[in-house]
């Protein structure tokens, strides 16, 4: 397809309906009207709205591009099957939009993905194909099998058809608010924030959009400062939903041209915002999800209309119970520390009193007499308790020093 160059730049707006792809997708999407957060509003000085992604079907905003492309296949191409790699969202996107379409899809995951997504594309309809220890192995037993059975390879975000379906999205958020003034949106390969941008810089170009990767895989970041697409030699990072390597092509040219700026966020104030919108608002983020919440913060505007999009909600409960304890960590909620004692009666009721007095709820008590070599003179007690914040954990160090109690904080 060619495409229209205005002074050197290309230019994608005459190649993509998003109303039209809007119209299309409303048999299989689910509204995800906008939820007003105080709590969110508060921490960042802005009037924060969620756009949540997670709630959509699959639980994750990829099958709105997957639907839109497969549905714009022809009538010959469809007759020939969809295949697509995926070890998540794009994977279920890709399975259940063929299934509504009546389309045979292939899909290839890496024999590591959890099983609980493996039968969740299988529940969608795909034939699930399990290859190599990691995506990029899975991606090129993709590309043989695509070309064994002359299949069409569905891409996960570099796709103009995908990035006018992910799109929709931005037409919702102005549908919803009209007046929003900036929109925060999650970097992985660039698919979603590339249609969500060239959506609402045609529809109100006075909207800042600003992208949110993961420290540890900036790969667009790091694209766009140096203008070319860079390739990561690694990403570390919770937020394995976004963990891009290298960005796609289509996508560079579309961010570099429509987004204003990319701001990065640590695993732990990932972390906290999955704990945060969970506790607020009892609704469920992907780490990949809750990125853009995480980046609130790092806004320098105050008293604006911000839209954060929650990509996805596809999180299993071990990794859920795990977050819920860092993150309670990390935001001064459970406090866990060790004194050494006298081994004599009484020291265990005076440091209940200090932690009764200073409002810690006890979870949990290791009163361990052989744990210290020098049993005979000192019993070593570690304690978790409940606290309300970092302030309220420095308030029990410093009383239960005044007592003479030498505290090593443990988490």
């Amino acid at each position: 397809m060619a495409l229209h160059m205005v002074k050197d730049k290309v230019t994608y707006h005459d190649f993509v309906d998003f109303k039209a792809a809007k119209e299309t997708l409303k048999p299989v999407i689910r509204e995800t009207p906008l939820i007003f957060s105080e709590a969110f509003s508060e921490e960042c000085g802005n009037r924060v709205y969620i756009k949540p992604e997670n709630l959509q079907v699959t639980g994750a905003f990829k099958i709105r591009g997957a639907f839109n492309k497969i549905n714009k296949l022809t009538d010959e191409e469809k007759a020939r099957g969809v295949i697509a790699s995926s070890a998540g969202n794009h994977a279920q996107g890709v399975a259940l939009a063929s299934t509504r379409l009546g389309v045979k899809s292939t899909i290839v995951m890496p024999k590591t993905t959890p099983i609980i997504k493996v039968e969740a594309t299988r529940n969608y309809g795909a034939t699930v194909v399990l290859a190599g220890d990691c995506y990029d192995e899975a991606y090129d037993e993709a590309m043989r099998l695509q070309k064994e059975q002359n299949s069409v390879f569905i891409h996960p975000f570099d796709d103009l058809d995908v990035i006018e379906g992910q799109g929709t999205i931005g037409v919702e958020i102005l549908e919803d608010l009209e007046d929003v003034d900036v929109v925060l949106v999650p970097i992985g390969g660039g698919g979603l924030i590339a249609g969500i941008a060239l959506a609402m810089k045609q529809l109100k170009p006075s909207v800042k959009i600003v992208g949110v990767e993961p420290e540890g895989a900036m790969a667009m970041k790091a694209s766009v400062k140096q203008d070319e697409i860079v390739c990561l030699t690694h990403v570390d990072t919770i937020a394995d939903g976004v963990a891009v390597k290298k960005p796609g092509k289509l996508t560079f040219d579309i961010i570099r041209e429509y987004v204003d700026e990319i701001v990065t966020v640590s695993d732990r104030e990932i972390m906290e915002s999955f704990l945060m919108l969970l506790e607020k608002h009892k609704l469920i983020a992907e780490n990949s999800g809750a990125v853009a919440l995480a980046a609130l913060k790092k806004l320098h505007v105050f008293n604006k209309n911000v839209v954060s999009v929650v990509s996805g909600g596809n999180i299993d409960v071990v990794t859920i119970s795990t977050l819920i304890n860092k993150g309670l960590v990390s935001r001064g909620r459970l406090f866990c520390f060790s004194v050494e004692l006298p081994d004599k009666p009484g020291e265990l009721v005076r440091i209940s009193e200090v932690l009764a007095r200073l409002n810690a709820n006890v979870i949990g008590l290791d009163h361990n007499q052989f744990k210290n070599t020098d049993r005979f003179m000192n019993v070593e007690l570690e304690v978790t308790c409940e606290t309300s914040g970092h302030a309220h954990i420095d308030e029990i160090q410093r009383e239960l020093a005044k007592i003479g109690y030498k505290v090593r904080k443990v988490y």
